[in-house]
């Protein structure tokens, strides 16, 4: 009943007050902004896989640079950078690590050095020293008497993290101080970028020294460490070229093969 009493003409009836219907209209009304459909992922127009965010343009806010003062040190984005990688990235210069010979390793890290290999590298030495010594010594002792009894050594853990993580941090970090007192250019994060990356043939021998042949041990160690001490020397000598800093590369070349000495007398006696 209220709805068909509403529905009655009222216009002409005395004193009432005309609808201004027309003129709401014309003051409400207004021409809205084309509206734009969000694509979700979004991406840079047409170029970026489906499924996949691109970060390489600076108005999405991804991009975050390192702070410049010191607190910059203390802020996990400074270092985003240096974990930009994927997995074809580090298994190409996992490759490059095993081919000492060619020195190139600078060349290609030059615009993007990491330091996820230094950590992955190292912790999973760590690992694997502390876990395969063990047992390659109960292999070497029931090879040679069978009837002896074994306990796993828990101090391999402790000694092989400080081994690993003291030489990946502390050697580049000494090259690094050298080079800047005698006036020559270094990168700190290309040097622990290469000497991360050189540890990675010991993880590969990890295995190979589990067989219960002293001598075959002593061959593999060597050849391992060879190669690693080529791979750090030539990267290092190319880095240098143009200053005459070669007892800093034979020093480079000794100290890789004094820590695969003590890798196979430490842990693979």
């Amino acid at each position: 009943m209220d709805e068909s009493y509403n529905n009655l003409p009222s216009s002409h009836l005395l004193g009432s007050v005309p609808a201004v219907v027309s003129e709401e209209k014309h003051a409400t009304s207004y021409e809205a902004p084309e509206a734009t459909m969000q694509t979700f992922p979004p991406g840079n127009g047409g170029a970026s896989r489906p499924g996949y965010q691109s970060l390489g343009s600076s108005s999405e806010g991804f991009e975050q640079q390192p702070a410049n003062n010191w607190k910059g040190f203390f802020s996990i984005s400074s270092y985003t950078q240096y974990f930009n990688v994927d997995t074809d990235i580090v298994i190409n210069r996992l490759f490059s690590s095993l081919h000492p010979l060619s020195g190139d390793f600078f060349s290609k890290i030059d615009a993007n050095p990491d330091l996820y290999g230094l950590i992955w590298i190292s912790t999973t030495l760590v690992f694997m020293l502390a876990s395969f010594g063990n047992c390659a010594t109960y292999l070497m002792q029931k090879y040679t008497n069978s009837s002896a009894s074994w306990s796993f050594d828990v101090s391999f853990v402790n000694v092989a993290a400080c081994t690993v993580y003291g030489y990946a941090i502390v050697v580049p970090l000494a090259y690094y101080f050298l080079l800047q007192y005698m006036g020559s250019s270094a990168s700190l994060v290309r040097f622990w970028c290469l000497w991360g990356y050189s540890l990675f043939i010991f993880v590969v021998t990890s295995f190979l020294l589990l067989i219960p042949i002293e001598l075959l041990r002593w061959i593999i160690i060597l050849l391992a460490g060879t190669t690693s001490s080529c791979f750090v020397a030539f990267n290092l000598k190319s880095y240098m070229e143009g200053n005459d800093l070669t007892v800093l590369v034979v020093a480079s070349f000794c100290l890789q093969m004094a820590l695969a000495i003590f890798i196979k007398v430490w842990f693979f006696p």
